[in-house]
């Protein structure tokens, strides 16, 4: 006799199975089936995404240094190269899943506790830095410096 628990638990099973299945489906060009038919068009589509990924990556590393959002550009480079190469789609999983874990750990009252205390004591010392620089020197750029 099938009870009630019995049945959400079969249910379960097929949703994680159904989820790892999923998960271990081969990778499929998100081509048009008119490219795909060509296989010179094919790879010249690749070649094409390939190319827009890496400009897209190129760019958010310059944006980690540069004014602007440079993990979500990188991130977002490495999403178009998911959509025709296996390892970057496998690449982009693993990234997912460890944002994901890293989410959940800053969530952890001693984590953000830590994070806090780290950060108030990193603000500390470079107030004292700044205060005694400005103590030292005055308002004075480090570059118009004069042996003082």
């Amino acid at each position: 006799m099938n009870t009630g628990s019995d049945r959400e638990t079969n249910e379960s099973a097929a949703e994680s199975a159904a989820g790892s299945a999923a998960e271990e489906a081969p990778h499929v060009s998100k081509a048009p089936a008119f490219i795909k038919a060509r296989r010179g068009l094919h790879l010249s589509w690749q070649v094409g995404v390939f190319i827009v990924g890496l400009a897209v990556i190129g760019a958010g590393i310059a944006m980690l240094v540069l004014p602007g959002p440079g993990w979500v550009a990188i991130f977002a480079g490495l999403a178009i190269w998911a959509t025709e190469f296996a390892w970057a789609h496998l690449a982009l999983r693993w990234t997912k899943r460890k944002v994901s874990e890293a989410a959940q750990k800053a969530l952890d009252p001693k984590v953000r506790r830590r994070n806090i205390i780290l950060t108030s004591v990193g603000l500390v010392i470079a107030g004292v830095l700044i205060g005694f620089y400005l103590w030292k020197y005055g308002l004075v750029l480090p570059w118009n410096l004069k042996d003082q």
